[in-house]
């Protein structure tokens, strides 16, 4: 027998759909702020419980003032996380700090939460001469090895099959941590989803499936895209443990990710979790979600936004108020307002930093390509406001005056 199960004989032909499977969706807090009737007490410590909602209201203030300063012609591009705070921030704080998260591009809470600082963020939106990345990816890809999360990629789902081999290197290596990759719904329509999937399901790794089922891949509705129940059900077909959660609800993220970090690192058990969430803003600065949805569906999901939610529960725990909200706005406000204009001054990276390290030496190859831009670079000097004046003096020092 080519299966890894037993089963049943009949001697008529028997379909099946799934709908033989109903997956419920896991919830502990109502949009008041107070726990369902038949909801256990979560297990928070205050100062856990603030961090993570001052991680989620810092990423709304970043979003919505770098939308902005985009519209201002201040930033090339801009991807918001609004709505969607809940389910990354709520994830993310469930995990050791030594896990591995490999993300889409619409996790900047999780980077907020481990403590990625506000200039890293403005440095990698304006790729100045800080950035890690030396300049070369759009904004928002951000990347930090000291907090161990994977520099995001453009291309859609690639990190799903890449978070199944660094979480069987993590099993090799015994340490007892795991590997978190989020995506959408819309990512899970590519092959590497199924990919990654079957192959951690068959090496039994530690890592963490998380999609983010925010309704839409771009303007495409998720019943345009798969006719079954979301995404859950996708996880039988490999024999995946698998929970659906409302991603909304911060407390029920944190306990279904906690759990799932238990099997994964403990059991070895790979987990696929379906967080059902909205899409509050744009798919991104190029987009306008007027073309494809209603502002009635909007607004009835604004009256579900995660960081109400939460904001609600605390109030209720005695741990936060009126007069605390509103400092802690004006303050990430000023904050955010004052690293952007910081990091718009910086420099660019050093011209030289495109080709230096590439590989170990230089090849002839790149040292020429190198020239020639310098070259150009020198001819048409106002086409290059940014770079030009720096050309020379970086020729001089090799690359190492940043002043």
């Amino acid at each position: 027998m080519s299966t890894t199960t037993a089963a049943g004989v009949v001697h008529e032909p028997t379909f099946l759909n799934g709908d033989e499977f109903h997956i419920p969706r896991f919830e502990l807090l109502r949009q008041d702020g107070t726990l369902h009737p038949q909801a256990a007490a979560p297990e928070f410590e205050r100062e856990t419980a603030l961090r993570i909602y001052r991680a989620m209201l810092f990423t709304r203030v970043l979003d919505e003032r770098m939308m902005a300063a985009q519209r201002q012609g201040r930033l090339s591009f801009y991807m918001q996380s609004t709505g969607e705070e809940g389910t990354v921030v709520g994830s993310t704080a469930a995990l050791d700090p030594g896990d591995m998260i490999m993300a889409q591009y619409r996790e900047q809470g999780a980077l907020a939460y481990r403590g990625f600082g506000l200039d890293e963020f403005m440095d990698q939106l304006f790729g100045n001469e800080h950035d890690h990345g030396k300049g070369r990816q759009m904004p928002i890809h951000y990347g930090s090895k000291t907090l161990n999360y994977l520099t995001i990629s453009s291309p859609l789902a690639t990190q799903i099959p890449q978070a199944t081999g660094y979480a069987y290197g993590q099993k090799l290596a015994g340490e007892g941590l795991c590997t978190l990759t989020v995506f959408g719904e819309g990512a899970a329509s590519e092959g590497d989803f199924h990919a990654a999937l079957n192959m951690a399901s068959v090496l039994q790794v530690p890592v963490i499936f998380l999609c983010r089922n925010n309704g839409y891949a771009i303007s495409t509705p998720a019943h345009e895209q798969f006719h079954a129940d979301g995404i859950a059900p996708r996880a039988f077909g490999y024999r995946m443990k698998v929970i659906r959660v409302d991603g909304n609800d911060v407390l029920a993220v944190h306990q279904a990710t906690r759990a799932a970090r238990k099997l994964a690192v403990e059991d070895n058990q790979p987990v696929l979790i379906e967080a059902m969430t909205y899409r509050l803003a744009a798919h991104s600065s190029s987009d306008d979600p007027s073309g494809y949805r209603s502002r009635k569906e909007e607004d009835a999901w604004r009256e579900k936004d995660p960081i109400l939610r939460m904001r609600r529960w605390l109030e209720a725990q005695g741990w936060w108020s009126d007069d605390e909200e509103k400092h802690e706005q004006e303050t990430r406000r000023r904050e955010v307002l004052e690293a952007m204009k910081a990091a718009e001054k910086r420099r660019p990276p050093a011209l030289e930093t495109l080709v230096t390290d590439v590989y170990a030496q230089v090849t002839p190859a790149l040292a020429e390509q190198l020239a020639a831009l310098e070259s150009h670079i020198r001819k048409y000097p106002d086409a290059y406001p940014k770079s030009a004046p720096y050309l020379d003096r970086d020729k001089a020092t090799g690359g190492r005056d940043h002043g």
